[in-house]
């Protein structure tokens, strides 16, 4: 009986990516770049998650961005969708299995900084888990201590900055708060992410990152910048904007990462 691994060395037809890229909302254009693509609907692979969320399409795409080969996870599974954190942890094993290295995770999310309007793109320095929920509870050995200190690297992080300003795209810099969701922030918890050091807030990514570098891959993430937080132009939130709103700045990222991507490692 195949493995899934098998499964998807067989559908790759020899291709061997080194870097994942997991695609949030509003990154359509992203697989536009991919050439000679190779595309696998999440229901084909065992154990895959399945994302009930409108905007995710729930597939894997596999071929190459310029001379890079690379393997992207087109839709996400979120904690507020299934109430496990360890949702995603099957593709990201999957990756890991394939030989893949770099994993890069997009997404969208609220600003709290004034400067960072809807449309623009921040690089995630940084995070705080504020939802209080982890992917490895529960995990039976040591290696669930996992060090976060350098959760996002250093190198792959440069490489985005280099890409974005080659293109004179701006790209700010700031820490991610995870809340769970699926309810969007008060104006009252706004002002305190502000308080303890966030400047985007969103309802992914933080555990897709643990459980990468709890495979040992390296991290980079961005944000697309889809909105102000709640309280700060005194408008109710909704999904629609978000979807309204990604492909702007998705846009701008596809175009970094491009660029980032466009020579192999």
């Amino acid at each position: 009986m195949k493995t899934l691994i098998d499964l998807l060395i067989a559908e790759l037809n020899g291709l061997m990516p080194r870097t994942g890229i997991v695609l949030g909302s509003g990154l359509g254009a992203l697989i536009d770049a991919v050439r000679d693509p190779i595309r696998i609907p999440y229901a084909d692979l065992p154990g895959f998650p399945v994302s009930s969320v409108s905007g995710h399409a729930g597939e894997l795409v596999a071929g190459y961005l310029g001379n890079t080969p690379i393997i992207m996870l087109s839709g996400r599974v979120h904690y507020y969708e299934t109430g496990d954190a360890r949702a995603m942890r099957i593709p990201i094993e999957a990756l890991k299995g394939l030989g893949v290295q770099n994993f890069i995770l997009t997404n969208s999310a609220g600003s709290l900084r004034p400067d960072m309007p809807p449309g623009s793109v921040m690089q995630i320095s940084d995070h705080i888990n504020f939802s209080g929920h982890n992917p490895l509870i529960g995990e039976p050995s040591d290696d669930r201590f996992v060090g976060m200190t350098n959760a996002y690297d250093a190198e792959l992080a440069h490489r985005m900055t280099t890409a974005a300003t080659n293109l004179n795209i701006p790209l700010s810099s700031g820490v991610y708060m995870w809340f769970s969701g699926p309810s969007f922030e008060t104006p009252a918890e706004i002002r305190m992410a502000r308080v303890l050091g966030a400047d985007a807030v969103g309802m992914s990514t933080v555990p897709e990152v643990i459980l990468a570098r709890y495979a040992g891959l390296r991290v980079a993430a961005a944000s697309v910048i889809t909105n102000f937080a709640a309280g700060m132009t005194g408008a109710e939130l909704s999904h629609t904007e978000t979807k309204d709103m990604a492909p702007i700045g998705g846009k701008r990222l596809a175009a970094i990462l491009t660029a980032m991507l466009a020579s192999p490692e």
